[in-house]
C-alpha cells in the first residue's frame, strides 16, 4: 500500500517520507531478528546481522580485488543501504579480534581482518557521535595518519574530534564518541581475490542516521534513500568520492 492509498485518521498525519522511514525501521527490526551470521570467527552472534550479499566492484563494473588496496588508503562503498557509506582499507598488518562494548553496554568481539594477510577491514563511515559521514560534496570524517601512541592510521571525525582505531575493531581512542564504529562483515574469495559485503557487527547507527538526514537524503536520492544495497557495490578512493576533504585539527 502506498501513501496515497493509506486511509487517513484524525489528527496530524506523517508525510510519505516519514512513513517510509517508519517502514524502514520496521524492516530493520525484522533484520535484527533474522539471526546471527554463522561465521567461524564470530564470538558475538547476537551482534552480527544478515544483510544482502554485495560484490564489491570498480568504476568499470569489474570485481574489486583485495590486491588493489594499499595499506592506509581509504576507499568508500555503500552498504547495507544505498546511502550508508563504508570505509574499506588494508592495514599495515593483520587485524586481530578484540573485546568491545557498545554504548548500551552490550559486549561483543570484533572479527579479524580478511585477505591474504588478514589485514583488510571495513567500518561504517557514520560517526558514532554526531553521525557525520562522507558525502560527494565534503567529508568531515576520513582515515588519517595516527599520532604518537596511535596506530599508523586512524578514523578521525573533524565534527567532534572523535578518533577510532581500525586495528582494534573501530574502538574509540579519544573524543566524545560513545561506542566503536560498526564493522562491516566481508567475505574474501582466495581463488578470485574478490570481496563481498555480507552483514554488520556491533552497534548500528542506521536508524538514527536516516532520521537525522531524512530531508537531505530524500532530496538527493528520492525513493532510493532507504533502499538496500544492490548485488554490487561501487568502491571508490575516498579522495575521489568527496570533492573536498575537511582538514582536522589534531
Amino acid at each position: 500500500m502506498n501513501c496515497e492509498e493509506q486511509p487517513r485518521q484524525a489528527g496530524p498525519q506523517p508525510s510519505c517520507d516519514r512513513r517510509a522511514a517508519l517502514h524502514w525501521a520496521a524492516r530493520l527490526g525484522a533484520a535484527c531478528l533474522a539471526g546471527p551470521l554463522t561465521l567461524a570467527d564470530a564470538q558475538s552472534p547476537l551482534a552480527a546481522r544478515h544483510y544482502g550479499r554485495s560484490l564489491l566492484v570498480d568504476k568499470f563494473g569489474q570485481p574489486f580485488k583485495s590486491a588493489q588496496l594499499a595499506a592506509g588508503e581509504a576507499h568508500i562503498f555503500q552498504y547495507p543501504y544505498q546511502t550508508t557509506p563504508v570505509f574499506l582499507m588494508a592495514l599495515p598488518r593483520a587485524a586481530t579480534p578484540v573485546a568491545l562494548t557498545t554504548g548500551n553496554k552490550q559486549a561483543y568481539q570484533s572479527l579479524p581482518g580478511i585477505g591474504p594477510a588478514r589485514s583488510i577491514i571495513a567500518y561504517s563511515a557514520i560517526c558514532a557521535h554526531k553521525l557525520m559521514y562522507p558525502t560527494p560534496a565534503i567529508s568531515f570524517i576520513n582515515i588519517r595518519k595516527g599520532q604518537a601512541g596511535e596506530p599508523a592510521h586512524v578514523v578521525h571525525c573533524c565534527g567532534d574530534n572523535s578518533r577510532y582505531d581500525p586495528t582494534q575493531g573501530g574502538r574509540v581512542i579519544s573524543g566524545p564518541a560513545p561506542q566503536p564504529l560498526a564493522m562491516i562483515l566481508l567475505e574474501w574469495n582466495a581463488a578470485s581475490d574478490e570481496l563481498h559485503a555480507v552483514g554488520t557487527l556491533g552497534a548500528e547507527m542506521f536508524q538514527a542516521f536516516f532520521e537525522k538526514y531524512e530531508f537531505r537524503l530524500n532530496l538527493d536520492h528520492g525513493a532510493k534513500a532507504l533502499e538496500a544495497s544492490a548485488n554490487t557495490a561501487l568502491v571508490q578512493p575516498a579522495e575521489q568520492y568527496s570533492r573536498q576533504m575537511r582538514t582536522c585539527k589534531a
